[in-house]
């Protein structure tokens, strides 16, 4: 590329007539100093000039810094647009992939539908900003109306329709399967996320070991085991009228160990069979009012920071409420026991008969 400059302005050409006037006229002026020699004249002229074109020289250097820094901006802001537009494009195909799934969760053909659920729990797993959204589609699907059984029918015993809720079975045991993978583990770093299973119908649920935000079982339905023990729950946790083990008696419900940061609610719960509560800590209020335990209650070893809601309960079998921390405060009204089978008490409950036979609890002195 040219200079565009015409020769007379350039730089160069001036510098190189500095020095050579320096050089004469120093020169010649210390000739006319008898005391100087010809050649001392000589040198101080072209330290002179030399000082000059150094000049130059450093003038020059710094201008190609100048332009070597402006080009790595540059370069560096090109970069920058690169990246942007990459992640851009990144964003563009991810929601794409993700509405492209949510449609095919609609999809007639199970494999259609489960190979969908995959998709967006690799999406999840790839862009974590999706986790929360990809959790509440996974969510609304299993909140879907459902009712389910506990195992496979015989092939051969079942028609068109059954054959199809077998299909349909596997489909939620996947949705299931893949909340509980996209939950933190408990004490893992990192965001925690919130579920709403309002009102679903859950086969043996197990997120044991895992960190929830908040959770909404309101009026679930579990079947089979549902395992929470070592659950860490960030927020409030609703298990009000959830029922487990009533259709499934097998199904017992365990919650050992688990940790409520703000509380929980198990209030018109029913538990057919057992409701295992060992060693669980609340920091919140925690209310089982109206909840039915049909089998064996277990909160034995239970911490409670807040209150405890225990009116209207009813326990069928063994129950153990020796509780590790006395709750702050024990709300009992109508709190009914079965002194047919083992029961025990914190040391200064009692018992109180009731005129239909049945026994209640009340705090005093042992009777």
């Amino acid at each position: 590329m040219t200079d565009p400059r015409p020769w007379w302005r350039s730089p160069l050409l001036w510098t190189f007539v500095l020095a050579v006037v320096l050089l004469l006229a120093i020169s010649g002026w210390l000739l006319t100093d008898a005391t100087a020699t010809r050649a001392d004249a000589l040198r101080t002229g072209g330290v002179a000039a030399g000082s000059v074109i150094a000049l130059y020289a450093l003038w020059l250097n710094d201008r190609r810094r100048q332009v070597e820094e402006h080009r790595q901006e540059t370069e560096r802001e090109r970069f920058e647009l690169a990246l942007l537009q990459d992640e851009r494009d990144r964003e563009r195909v991810s929601d794409e992939r993700f509405a492209k799934a949510v449609e095919l969760l609609g999809g007639e053909a199970d494999q259609v539908r489960v190979g969908a659920l995959h998709v967006l729990a690799g999406l999840a797993r790839s862009r974590p900003e999706y986790t929360q959204t990809v959790l509440d589609v996974l969510c609304a699907y299993l909140r879907r109306p459902w009712h389910g059984v506990g195992v496979d029918p015989e092939p051969e015993t079942v028609g068109e329709d059954g054959r199809q809720k077998r299909h349909e079975r596997q489909v939620r045991l996947t949705a299931q399967r893949l909340v509980i993978d996209l939950l933190p583990a408990t004490g893992a770093p990192g965001p925690s996320f919130d579920l709403d299973l309002t009102g679903a119908w859950l086969e043996a649920f197990a997120p044991a070991g895992r960190r929830f935000g908040k959770l909404a079982l309101h009026s679930a339905t579990l079947a089979g085991d549902a395992d929470f023990s070592g659950c860490e729950f960030a927020g409030f946790a609703s298990f009000s009228l959830l029922v487990c083990g009533v259709e499934d008696p097998a199904g017992r419900f365990l919650c050992r160990q688990a940790v409520f940061a703000e509380g929980a609610s198990f209030a018109g719960a029913r538990f057919g069979s057992v409701a295992d509560f060992q060693g669980a800590a609340a920091t919140g209020p925690v209310s089982f009012e109206g909840a039915e335990f049909t089998g064996d209650a277990d909160l034995c070893g239970m911490s409670f920071e807040g209150p405890l809601d225990l009116r209207r309960a009813r326990f069928g079998r063994h129950v153990d409420l020796r509780f590790e921390v006395t709750p702050r405060s024990v709300s009992l009204y109508n709190t009914v026991v079965d002194e047919r089978y083992e029961v025990r008490l914190p040391e200064d409950w009692k018992f109180v008969p009731l005129a239909d036979g049945r026994t209640r609890i009340d705090i005093g002195a042992q009777g």
